[in-house]
């Protein structure tokens, strides 16, 4: 096999690992604040709204060392560790505590930012130029299949229950954890890739590569892990201050309020409305399948397709904010306005339409594809602007998307949905503005550099 053979085998087995993590934890995401109202234990006063804005709260804090941290130990043992405390706070629904809830929350948010920017130093040393979007496209959709096969789980376990029994929650989230192992041990198949003489990426990337998935070399040759560690920190501050990051900035914090909606909020808003009949509960599994398919179809089309795009990134973003608004504007008219809020017994009310279960589900789908033509976009240019820097980049990339999740977690305790709409709608416009202006920047200093290399 080629290098270039190599390091697709490596974007696939990377992608495989997330898949099969992510099938158990966003599974768990979508359904955790379901299962929490049906808990039979009084013991138990958690909020999954809550947990997931601590989660992304420390998150974001925790991308200020994440850089450092895969320096030090490596991409591979960065994320088998954060895969293993994923693992954790899947297991503890199996039999649950308030404290343990809580802090397995905090100890998920720093193995997030860890591993997210193991992956994309990971996705950068074994991508091109001309790679990047094709990689980018085959990664983004095996991680999106977690979220077909998770919730086809679910709705097979769930069909027909009215009410989330002891039983019922630990025969779930057992198999979610073994799962979510899986995916951890995937990683360790990940090898070296071959470095190219004539690619001065590879050389700057290789402070990452030599160490991390070869092992340490010669001490006495290499910085210390302290200046390693320091010199990463500083790189990702003076990279979110440039022009490129600061305007993608909102376009990142865009994805981070749309996933918390399509991740958490809307499955919550399907399961509470009682005008959907007795099975409203396992709908959660079946709306999960839709976004997962959005997402694969997007990440295909956008993705493997994009280096034959002659027209460039704008236009699938462009396509991403018209489909999300789309979404927006039939939730707004089919889900009730207190759903997000409803108690277990759910909501009698409805919006201005009698509520349709196609139109959720059709609605679901296209949360997903819109999700998967920002982030597929996203990934590309950060990628390609950011190259030679690419794990404090990618680290920046997840700070801003985690703090905005964070923050919308936050007020779906408190707002009904059609203030969390209005919000999307808002930053999906000023996301997109935002994106265009920094491709552009992008795409002149490309040329700018070619004129020069003539």
């Amino acid at each position: 096999m080629g290098p270039d053979g190599k390091k697709l085998l490596n974007i696939i087995i990377l992608g495989f690992g997330f898949m099969f993590m992510f099938t158990a934890f966003q599974t768990c995401g979508n359904i955790e604040q379901t299962v929490i109202k049906s808990f039979n234990s009084t013991e138990f006063h958690g909020s999954g709204y809550t947990s997931m804005a601590i989660i992304y709260g420390v998150f974001s804090a925790s991308n200020l060392i994440a850089p450092s941290v895969v320096t030090v130990i490596g991409p591979q043992v960065s994320m088998f560790l954060s895969g293993i405390l994923y693992s954790a706070y899947i297991a503890m629904f199996i039999q649950p505590f308030t404290w343990s809830f809580y802090t397995a929350s905090v100890l998920v948010g720093i193995a997030a930012a860890v591993l997210w920017t193991a992956q994309g130093n990971v996705l950068a040393i074994n991508s091109s130029d001309s790679t990047i979007g094709r990689n980018s496209g085959i990664f983004w959709s095996l991680l999106q299949f977690s979220l077909f096969f998770g919730n086809l789980y679910i709705y097979c376990a769930w069909h027909g229950h009215e009410r989330i029994t002891d039983k019922d929650r630990r025969t779930v989230f057992i198999s979610l954890t073994v799962i979510s192992l899986v995916g951890c041990f995937l990683f360790f198949l990940i090898r070296k890739p071959e470095p190219e003489s004539s690619s001065r990426s590879e050389v700057t990337e290789s402070l990452l590569q030599d160490e991390s998935l070869n092992g340490s070399t010669d001490s006495s040759s290499q910085p210390s892990l302290c200046s390693q560690a320091l010199d990463a920190f500083v790189k990702a501050g003076k990279i979110s201050v440039t022009r490129e990051m600061l305007l993608l900035s909102v376009s990142i914090g865009y994805t981070g309020l749309e996933l918390t909606f399509y991740s958490g909020v809307y499955g919550t808003c399907i399961g509470a409305m009682t005008r959907f009949g007795s099975d409203a509960k396992s709908l959660i599994g079946i709306s999960g399948i839709c976004i997962g398919v959005g997402e694969i179809l997007g990440g295909g089309v956008f993705g493997l397709l994009n280096k034959n795009n002659r027209f460039g990134r704008n236009p699938v973003v462009l396509l991403g904010l018209i489909t999300h608004f789309v979404a927006f504007f039939l939730i707004f008219l089919n889900i009730a306005s207190d759903a997000p809020l409803a108690p277990e017994g759910g909501t009698d009310l409805k919006a201005f339409i009698t509520p349709s279960v196609g139109v959720a589900l059709l609605c679901s789908f296209l949360l997903g594809l819109g999700d998967s033509c920002f982030n597929t976009q996203l990934l590309s240019i950060i990628g390609f602007t950011f190259r030679d820097d690419s794990a404090p980049a990618f680290a920046v990339f997840k700070f801003i998307q985690s703090i905005m999740a964070a923050v919308a977690f936050f007020y779906s305790n408190y707002l009904l949905l059609h203030w969390q709409l209005l919000i999307l709608v808002i930053a999906g416009f000023m996301g997109s503005v935002s994106f265009f202006a920094a491709d552009w920047v992008a795409e002149s200093r490309k040329r700018d550099s070619d004129y020069d290399s003539i």
